[in-house]
């Protein structure tokens, strides 16, 4: 890949990058399905996605011909109801393999935040609840206090608000906070536990510490508005023996300003395949249709929560509020988005966690049309960095990655529109309200 993929893609940018018309209009057709086949003719499930993309190979030749190198891996859930509104499941796969490795960088924010609230439970206390009052202190090498929080109303740092700020907009602190809580060992341990063997979430993350400092995890404690001890949990070590791994990426790296040339060691870096991913959020919203081991112990009010943080618009929360100039409101909706901004239909409402680090766009989504009764799950991750280089904040996010899953997703987006379903979808449950 000597020759920079960017510049193979350049000549689409105009089509993909350039505003697009309202959303199953004619003219966003004209290059995709306009009907499905029946059920009995469909190609196998791994030939499925490629031959839709093939269908436009304006926006898709390049990067199928490239698959390899851009460590594409694609997954296309079909979703059917019932007349009693029950839903099955279809998937289809492109180029995936749990063996070939990502960097998975912020999507590790979702499990995390689902155990974290699961914890609360298990703990089993009187009065201590994802609201409760949660002080983060320091008590080892590279750690960091927290007392407050001034996103909140009332300044108090909680559980809930660090969920709610993960799927907003991706805190990272937010996130590193939940790590500390539940510690490197119950996270992993609870994970495997749960059938995603493979999965290893080993680091804080945008804090360059060492392996042993990732391991100690802070004390922390809860108190109830007037100030009672709920909970006090000390620091805690981990002694999770790693899964041996030799991942590698690139051909250099910068360190310290200065580049080093050879791949750059991810061996003991967050991993976590798509097909785990893409099944964690398969369980969240539809529990009944995992195995009870796959199951998240969470309470209605978690579950609400979470479908709130995870589709709501930036603008539409209260508490935190954020600037639309940063956090405009297709912000972290890469599959269906891309980089797009401007006012969105609200009927459409995306259910999604996203990353970006080191080159690789990931986005794992379940897509709800109430106006148009479609619903499917759409997962990818894709490595954008022509250059091979890590750490010099110079990727093909723009010009290879954001414009590829913004085409992918509107490409199934049309095929669903158009594929026959015995019965619609009754996705009122899947209706929130929001703060604004």
């Amino acid at each position: 890949m000597n020759t920079p993929f960017a510049a193979l893609f350049l000549p689409l940018l105009g089509g993909l990058l350039g505003t697009h018309p309202a959303i199953g209009s004619d003219s966003v057709k004209t290059h995709q399905v306009t009907s499905a086949p029946a059920r009995d003719t469909l190609p196998p499930a791994t030939a499925r996605l490629e031959q839709l993309m093939g269908q436009a190979p304006g926006y898709f030749a390049e990067v199928l011909r490239h698959r390899d190198s851009l460590k594409l891996q694609v997954i296309y859930t079909q979703i059917d109801r019932d007349r009693d509104n029950n839903p099955s499941f279809r998937d289809y796969y492109f180029n995936v393999d749990s063996l070939k490795y990502f960097y998975p960088a912020s999507t590790v924010k979702m499990p995390v935040a689902l155990l974290a609230l699961q914890r609360l439970h298990e703990l089993r206390l009187p009065g201590l609840s994802r609201s409760s009052t949660m002080v983060t202190e320091s008590a080892y090498s590279g750690q960091t206090s927290v007392f407050n929080d001034p996103t909140t109303p009332d300044g108090r740092p909680s559980v809930a608000q660090y969920v709610k700020k993960i799927f907003l907009v991706s805190d990272n602190d937010a996130f590193n906070r939940l790590y500390e809580f539940l510690g490197q060992q119950y996270i992993n341990e609870n994970l495997h536990k749960m059938g995603y063997y493979d999965v290893q979430i080993n680091h804080r993350l945008e804090r360059s510490l060492t392996e042993d400092e990732n391991r100690h995890t802070n004390p922390v404690s809860f108190y109830d508005p007037s100030g009672h001890l709920l909970y006090q949990q000390p620091m805690q070590a981990s002694a999770l023996p790693y899964i041996p791994r030799h991942d590698s990426i690139g051909r250099g790296f910068l360190r310290d300003g200065k580049r080093i040339d050879h791949a750059m060691d991810f061996s003991i870096k967050n991993r976590i395949c798509l097909q785990d991913l893409h099944l964690i959020l398969r369980s969240l919203l539809f529990p009944a249709s995992v195995n009870a081991s796959q199951r998240f112990n969470l309470s209605d009010e978690d579950y609400q929560l979470v479908y709130q943080s995870m589709s709501a618009f930036p603008s539409e929360s209260g508490f935190p509020s954020y600037d639309s100039a940063e956090y405009w409101d297709a912000f972290g909706k890469f599959l269906f988005w891309g980089s797009e901004k401007g006012v969105l239909p609200k009927s459409i409402r995306i259910f999604n966690k996203e990353g970006d680090a080191y080159g690789f766009l990931t986005d794992v989504s379940y897509f709800a049309d109430f106006d148009r009764h479609i619903e499917y799950m759409l997962s990818c991750t894709i490595y954008c960095n022509s250059k091979e280089v890590l750490n010099d904040d110079d990727y093909d996010y723009q010009t290879v990655g954001l414009p590829f899953m913004k085409q992918l997703g509107r490409l199934i987006y049309d095929f669903e529109l158009h594929r026959h379903r015995e019965y619609q979808p009754n996705l009122v449950p899947m209706r929130i309200k929001y703060e604004k």
